[in-house]
């Protein structure tokens, strides 16, 4: 039985990032590298990041829900660790800093920019 295949048209076709071809770029903060893999206009992204052994994200706001799964290492703030495999969500007004004792790689999605307290521009702000 031969069914229809739905064709989208080109706004609404799937975009697919190769993600493992990227390069890794340089955050502002020491030993952390991200790969941005979706931005938009109203603040949304997903980001892949990679910490080397002992870095931090210093003392940050989550200015809406932020969601994170670990893929290697761990994440550690004053509420506990997240380690591979495990899932972890933040909600909007949450404030932490984050470290990575033993190195860590892991997805966020984030509905709006986090602020850093050091005004520090968030990781898809446009650099001036």
């Amino acid at each position: 039985m031969n069914k229809p295949v739905p064709v989208n048209p080109p706004e609404l076709r799937s975009t697919l990032v190769a993600a493992s071809s990227m390069p890794w770029q340089r955050t502002d903060f020491d030993g952390i590298e991200m790969k941005i893999l979706y931005q938009d206009d109203e603040g949304r992204s997903t980001i892949l990041f990679r910490m080397a052994p002992g870095a931090v994200v210093p003392l940050h706001e989550h200015t809406a829900l932020e969601q994170t799964f670990m893929l290697e290492g761990s994440l550690e703030d004053a509420e506990g660790a997240c380690h591979a495999g495990d899932f972890v969500w933040r909600p909007g007004g949450n404030i932490h800093v984050a470290h990575a004792p033993k190195g860590a790689m892991f997805l966020s999605i984030f509905n709006r920019p986090n602020r850093f307290f050091d005004g520090t521009k968030f990781f898809t702000a446009a650099k001036e």
